[in-house]
């Protein structure tokens, strides 16, 4: 999207970026705002290519559009870190950045500033497929048991959303947990303790055992890409069965497209409540788009202008 007379810019970065659904909610919150100088574009960047971009997003501006932000998505979410001016507490404590927010006084060079929206993303998709779709909410029983499937950036995000959402038995089940940007060490840096549990996907005793944890969940969130997570289903259908606490537990699925998972699907048709990808997107960029523009924008109609994009509403 090139804009005449824009005066401002914002972008989602990663790769690949081609699918983000990110240009359709900040595109409706800046039209809604009336912020019509405003424009937000796709922007596929390789690692190779972040230094170039960020030296162009804190150079001084002497020329419209002014760069205000980045949404930042896979593969540099951990990788900005050390290459920002300032980390919000949040962020730096779950160690992703999913935002970038350019700080400039006037026309001169940017402040580089990262936050994590993503924790607000996850609790805000949890606690409103909690409440259910008519408004009602069932507070009877408290989360307490979460299983994270994935190790990554956004499993270490997971992991402070889980916190807040009252959590206190966590389980993250994933091919590899050691190194920096694992959630076994974000979640030494919250303080929290973690069950690590060593997931094969495809052999059939360890898809076994990690649906045997899914199942007795009050929670789940699936960090994996689409496809990954289709193992534990044959396991997870037959582990669903007489689960007492299904019928208030949220799976939640990052995957937005295509939708429904399998995983989600075998969740549902069991009775438990399923939380969409494209909900968590929903609410990290309200967030965003604040800490981008300075203004709140409104929900609903980004939501609408998201639903209409996956035709799902």
């Amino acid at each position: 999207m090139s804009g005449t007379g824009a005066r401002h810019r914002a972008a989602v970065i990663g790769t690949p970026v081609a699918h983000s659904l990110s240009p359709v909610l900040h595109r409706a919150a800046y039209a809604a705002l009336g912020l019509d100088d405003w424009i937000y574009e796709r922007r596929e960047t390789t690692p190779a290519e972040l230094p170039a971009l960020l030296e162009e997003l804190a150079a001084p501006a002497p020329a419209d559009p002014i760069w205000a932000g980045l949404s930042v998505t896979m593969p540099h979410k951990q990788a900005l870190l050390p290459r920002l001016d300032v980390v919000d507490p949040l962020a730096a404590t779950v160690g992703a950045v999913n935002t970038v927010v350019a700080q400039r006084s006037g026309r001169g060079a940017a402040l580089l500033a990262g936050f994590n929206t993503d924790v607000a993303g996850i609790v805000g998709a949890v606690r409103e497929t909690r409440a259910g779709t008519d408004g009602s909410r069932d507070d009877q029983r408290c989360p307490h048991r979460a299983v994270i499937l994935g190790s990554g950036a956004t499993a270490c995000s997971a992991l402070a959303a889980l916190s807040e959402l009252g959590a206190t038995e966590l389980t993250v089940a994933a091919r590899r947990h050691a190194g920096p940007g694992r959630a076994l060490t974000a979640a030494h840096r919250m303080g929290l303790e973690i069950n690590a549990l060593t997931w094969r996907p495809g052999a059939a005793d360890s898809d076994a055992e990690v649906a045997a944890a899914v199942a007795g969940a009050d929670i789940v969130v699936s960090t994996l890409p689409a496809g990954a997570a289709d193992t534990l289903v044959a396991p997870l259908v037959p582990a669903l069965t007489g689960a007492e606490q299904l019928r208030d537990a949220v799976l939640l699925d990052v995957v937005y497209a295509p939708w429904p998972t399998p995983l989600a699907s075998a969740w549902q048709s069991a009775g438990g409540r399923v939380a969409a990808g494209w909900l968590m997107l929903l609410h990290q960029a309200v967030p965003q788009v604040t800490l981008m523009t300075g203004h709140t924008p409104d929900v609903e109609i980004m939501r609408g202008a998201l639903t209409r994009a996956l035709s799902v509403g």
